[in-house]
């Protein structure tokens, strides 16, 4: 069984000193502004995630829409991190990428080393999800769509939500629940399946 996308788990810090043996796994959770990405890390997390939010200004208020998410009061201007343990000698690090265009220019740096991605959206701004899917494509890197269901949202069936996407058959869609923390595993545990699903694929 082959694992792509994995990394010494010292590279990215908090496994630092711990033998060669430990590995890690680097999954991105990636969407638009407001969607829950700091949620959902937070409700999985093991540790306390490291956050780089601020304050939304006037100024910012102009150019980051917050239609739908009128109560936002904070943004992620660099990233979300959060750590999970798989097993001793296996761990999961997820990082959550800004959601403001103006900030992408971070996620190739955040991309590297990734065994994957996670897709969330919020089906009320469906369209904000469209540069991350556009991304992952384009870079060929493994991803799965997650529909953050928000309280009073409207509940769609993953097959319209397929078509309105314009992705591939195979492609999991998964409703989730960003607050809940056994949601969020079910979303990462649908991620690996996938990539280890294209893994075991032939190559033609």
């Amino acid at each position: 069984m082959a694992y792509g996308g994995y990394e010494p788990a010292g590279a990215f810090g908090p496994m630092a000193g711990r033998g060669r043996g430990h590995r890690a796994i680097k999954i991105l959770l990636a969407g638009g502004f407001g969607v829950g990405k700091t949620t959902l890390v937070g409700a999985v997390s093991e540790i306390r995630p490291l956050r780089t939010e601020e304050l939304l200004t006037e100024t910012s208020a102009r150019v980051d829409s917050t239609v739908g998410v009128e109560r936002k009061t904070t943004t992620t201007v660099a990233m979300d991190f959060g750590r999970i343990t798989l097993r001793e000698d296996l761990v999961l690090y997820l990082f959550g990428t800004p959601g403001q265009e103006r900030f992408w220019f971070m996620w190739d740096e955040l991309a590297l080393g990734a065994l994957g991605a996670v897709v969330l959206a919020d089906t009320r701004r469906l369209a904000d999800c469209f540069p991350a899917i556009d991304y992952f494509e384009r870079r060929d890197i493994p991803f799965i769509v997650a529909l953050n269901n928000f309280d009073g949202a409207r509940r769609y069936d993953t097959d319209d939500v397929r078509i309105a996407l314009d992705l591939d058959p195979g492609l999991p869609i998964v409703a989730c629940d960003a607050r809940s923390r056994e949601s969020a595993k079910e979303v990462l545990i649908s991620l690996v399946e996938h990539v280890l699903a294209i893994a075991d694929e032939p190559v033609h």
